[in-house]
């Protein structure tokens, strides 16, 4: 059922992508030996359908607000200056079209948020193809409904969180589309809150101060073959229902405080298809019901997952976990959750009857982890002689480890992901 949603969705997509598409009006032309010499000039004569070409230059206008129906469009790929005083564009109306402009060095104001783009309680608003450098907020969309965000390139360089704001920033939006973008150097890549029924594909966002991506309240999204890579803390979705997460791949997210993904106060969520590889923590998990994780692949983490007391109901199955120092950790001894058809690299049971699944249950949880969630510093005494000899004896006589804690029927080979 949850595959089903997700198909409607991306054929949603697809259909509004069909419907959006340049009105037809008067062309008006700005840059040097052109009509217009500045673009809040043209925008002044303008008229709903009108396109204005702006012509290969640096235009410094201070803020420039566009409250018609046009078509904003970079030839030569023209540069718009906010001076780091000033929001660069702001977007006041339905059926607007930016392309093909560089944007660089908006206005810093933490009370205000200026962006390079902003957009206002706008509808169908299509902003793509354009360059983002050094701006507070890159794209910012407020009370925004059936808007896209494609193929922008949005680059930040500050050094602290307080610095900066996000790449993409939604806020109280629906049916927003935001795929194909390149986000980095921001505080978080992309950032969704009190946001609906959008989809976000084929971005990129990496190096970002925090997160490479930051759900908050945001419910019956998707999120689909994106790739997430050494951002400051990794990925967090928080507070949220109805998710579908498909093909995204979260690596090389390292620190004491770094996840491939966080989920937080997360229900009814579907996650297929996922690599979680090279993080401190692959996938960590607090307050989750309800969630079905499925051929998703976790490997060469320091833990691959950390499942917290307060989760249940969730199914984990069919999923590879392969080089983890920890495949599974928790904090707690009452265990509501569900493994099972999982491969383990670490299991070493047997399959004499040769159905493909191991004879004898696995507990993918050892001794050692328990003793580490509970006492950190314990970490210093790995790969020593003592600790191996816990994990064997408890293998052998569990006795500290949950005994429900167990995939029944291991696999014996990993899954062609």
């Amino acid at each position: 059922m949850r595959i089903n949603n997700c198909k409607a969705i991306i054929g949603w997509c697809a259909l509004c992508l069909l419907l959006c598409t340049d009105a037809v009006g008067s062309v008006l032309e700005v840059g040097a030996g052109k009509p217009f010499s500045r673009i809040k000039e043209a925008l002044a004569v303008s008229h709903n359908g009108d396109t204005i070409k702006v012509y290969k230059g640096v235009y410094k206008e201070g803020n420039i607000i566009v409250d018609k129906a046009v078509c904003l469009t970079g030839v030569g790929q023209p540069v718009l200056d906010g001076e780091l005083k000033y929001e660069i564009l702001s977007v006041k109306s339905n059926r607007v079209v930016i392309r093909g402009l560089t944007l660089q060095r908006s206005g810093r104001a933490a009370m205000s948020d200026p962006g390079a783009i902003k957009v206002y309680d706008a509808t169908r608003v299509l902003i793509e193809n354009n360059v983002l450098l050094d701006n507070y907020f890159g794209v910012y969309l407020q009370y925004a409904t059936n808007c896209e965000v494609r193929n922008n390139r949005i680059q930040a360089s500050q050094i602290r969180e307080s610095q900066s704001g996000n790449g993409i920033h939604c806020w109280k939006s629906d049916s927003l589309r935001i795929i194909g973008n390149q986000v980095s150097g921001h505080r978080d890549g992309i950032y969704f809150e009190f946001v609906t029924h959008s989809v976000i594909w084929r971005n990129i966002a990496q190096n970002n101060l925090r997160y490479g991506l930051h759900f908050m309240f945001s419910h019956e999204n998707a999120y689909i073959t994106n790739y997430f890579k050494n951002n400051g803390a990794g990925v967090a979705v928080m507070f949220t229902k109805k998710v579908v997460m498909m093909n995204n791949t979260f690596e090389e997210n390292w620190g004491d405080a770094a996840y491939g993904v966080l989920f937080k106060e997360l229900s009814d969520c579907y996650l297929q298809g996922n690599n979680f590889v090279r993080n401190t923590t692959g996938i960590f998990f607090d307050g989750c019901n309800r969630l079905t994780i499925e051929h998703n692949n976790i490997s060469r983490n320091g833990w691959g997952m950390r499942l917290q007391a307060n989760c249940t109901d969730n199914n984990i199955r069919y999923n590879n976990f392969k080089g983890n120092i920890f495949d599974v950790a928790t904090n707690g001894s009452l265990v509501l959750n569900h493994f099972w058809e999982n491969y383990w690299d670490k299991y070493e049971g047997y399959d004499l009857n040769k159905d493909g699944r191991g004879d004898v249950p696995y507990h993918p949880l050892s001794l050692y982890s328990v003793i580490v969630e509970k006492n950190p510093p314990a970490m210093l005494l790995y790969r020593s002689f003592m600790i191996t000899l816990l994990d064997k004896t408890e293998k052998i006589i569990p006795s500290l480890t949950p005994d429900n804690f167990v995939d029944e029927k291991p696999m014996m080979r990993p899954y062609t992901l």
